[in-house]
């Protein structure tokens, strides 16, 4: 009997429990190519839980390649290595092979950040990533910048560089910075392989195991995954996608300033501009509010602004680095989402002794970020490329969204909502109660439809009827066929629950 133990009172749904468990065995290597595993039938009956749930949890196995069903015979682990597992190293003594995953230093959660990036079928419409469309890459323009930095500072750029950031790039990300109300100095300013980097060395520089963090409650896998392998105390701040409830939508200040008063908080990170995932905007007088809060209890921000070039409508809101007056924001940024997210490049903005010891920490970890990236983007913004790209992109996204939203409208069911958005990459749906995400995810996929469960952007309380359509990706018509199919499926899934509860009002009246 395999070692599967299910655990009904968890708010994680049981087949994902299954799917995980059965995954990790065979990454273990206590399951092998080869060897059979239960029916379904038969392991739903093993684990007191219903055949569907088994079946949820072998789909997905299957479509990761990791077991095989064959009718007649049985379900068998796949010949092939799975795509996170190792071919064993034999040891010289001839015992066996090294058992490597118990030699790894700690448990790193990386399910939702795989999940939030996998292997997209070239057929099927994926609402899944908040990423550029390299459909619109200007890459004859980039390819003359590369070639003209490699022409007249080639040798300079494939030398070894300083850590801080090549001195043109951080010259016309400084111009950026002033135009937007920021009046860095060049001190102040340090590159890194985009915002990843920049909160890999923040945690670094300033965190210590057991250290409390806010982050927003649903929130970032990427910054979930760094700073829980810090093994801080990581504390979700809710973010309403309804306005209603709090008369705006965005972070709750209300519940920060609860738990500011009720912790010894080290750091805040928040994105205040098209919040990934749900896209919400805080209001300035909310962002007023949050910076007085964090100088009465003296915690640093950490401004995530990845998204907030990206408004497609509506005014422009000050950032909160530009609205400080007391040096408490330090300002994360990248080109990732408004040019090129393969080139790495990014930055960090502070007080300058933060930005020092960041630079520390860099130089221990990678000397500096790709100079030819560096200088090739610089280049790029300087003849003016980027601000053309962007109005270019502006459009298409502007035009995407507004596909996005008169879909929704269109064709989602009465009890699903949506956030209303002015720009940014995603738009996050809240499904009627009493719906899974995550199984309606397996059953909208096989009709060639993908999107991202809600379930995994939250640290705590996480709200299984959520999800996030990423739209920068697709085109309208794509947009409008895949909300269509989505739409349909929930209301046939509605129907079937329609149906059940007047079968059980029947019964129950019958039995009276």
């Amino acid at each position: 009997m395999l070692p599967l133990q299910i655990q009904p009172e968890s708010h994680i749904p049981l087949y994902v429990q299954l799917r995980d468990q059965l995954r990790a065995l065979v990454h273990s290597g206590e399951l092998r190519s080869g060897d059979r595993i239960p029916a379904s039938r038969e392991l739903a009956v093993q684990l007191g839980v219903h055949r569907t749930t088994v079946a949820n949890a072998y789909a997905e196995l299957e479509s990761e390649g990791l077991i095989q069903g064959h009718v007649g015979r049985g379900t068998f682990i796949c010949g092939g290595t799975p795509a996170r597992q190792f071919t064993p190293l034999p040891r010289q003594n001839g015992n066996g092979g090294v058992r490597w995953e118990t030699l790894f230093a700690d448990e790193r959660g990386e399910e939702a950040l795989s999940r939030i990036s996998p292997d997209i079928p070239a057929d099927s419409i994926a609402f899944v990533t908040a990423r550029p469309s390299d459909d619109f890459f200007p890459v004859e323009e980039l390819r003359r910048c590369a070639n003209a930095v490699v022409a007249s500072a080639g040798r300079e750029i494939l030398q070894l560089g300083v850590t801080d950031g090549y001195a043109p790039l951080k010259k016309v990300i400084l111009e950026m910075l002033r135009e937007e109300g920021i009046a860095a100095r060049n001190e102040q300013l340090l590159i890194t392989n985009g915002c990843q980097q920049s909160l890999d060395l923040l945690c670094k520089a300033f965190l210590r195991p057991g250290d409390t963090v806010l982050l927003e409650n649903p929130s970032y896998p990427g910054a979930i995954a760094i700073f829980g392998s810090a093994r801080v105390r990581c504390v979700g701040i809710p973010v309403e996608a309804n306005a209603e409830k709090l008369g705006y939508a965005g972070l709750d200040v209300n519940v920060l300033e609860s738990v500011l008063m009720q912790n010894r908080v080290k750091l805040l990170l928040v994105t205040p501009d098209f919040h990934n995932p749900t896209g919400t905007t805080l209001p300035i007088a909310e962002r007023r509010r949050l910076l007085e809060l964090a100088a009465r209890y003296q915690v640093p921000i950490i401004e995530d602004r990845i998204y907030a070039r990206l408004r497609v409508r509506g005014t422009p809101v000050p950032s909160l680095k530009a609205l400080d007056r007391h040096g408490l924001v330090i300002q994360i940024d990248s080109f990732s989402k408004v040019a090129f997210p393969g080139l790495r490049v990014g930055w960090c903005v502070g007080p300058e002794n933060v930005m020092e010891r960041l630079r520390l920490v860099k130089q221990a970890t990678d000397l500096h970020t790709d100079q030819l990236s560096q200088a090739t983007l610089a280049e790029f913004v300087r003849r003016g490329h980027l601000d053309r790209h962007m109005a270019r992109m502006k459009k298409v996204y502007g035009a995407r969204l507004e596909a996005l939203e008169k879909a929704l409208e269109q064709h989602m069911p009465e009890g699903t909502s949506w956030t209303r958005v002015d720009g940014g990459m995603a738009v996050w749906v809240t499904l009627p109660p009493g719906f899974d995400a995550g199984e309606l995810l397996i059953h909208v996929r096989e009709r060639g439809v993908l999107f991202i469960p809600g379930r995994y952007f939250f640290i705590q309380n996480p709200q299984l009827n959520t999800l996030r359509l990423g739209f920068a990706g697709l085109d309208e018509k794509q947009i409008a066929r895949g909300i269509q199919t989505l739409g349909a499926l929930i209301e046939s899934e509605l129907q079937k629950k329609r149906r059940g509860a007047r079968r059980v009002d029947a019964g129950h009246v019958a039995l009276v």
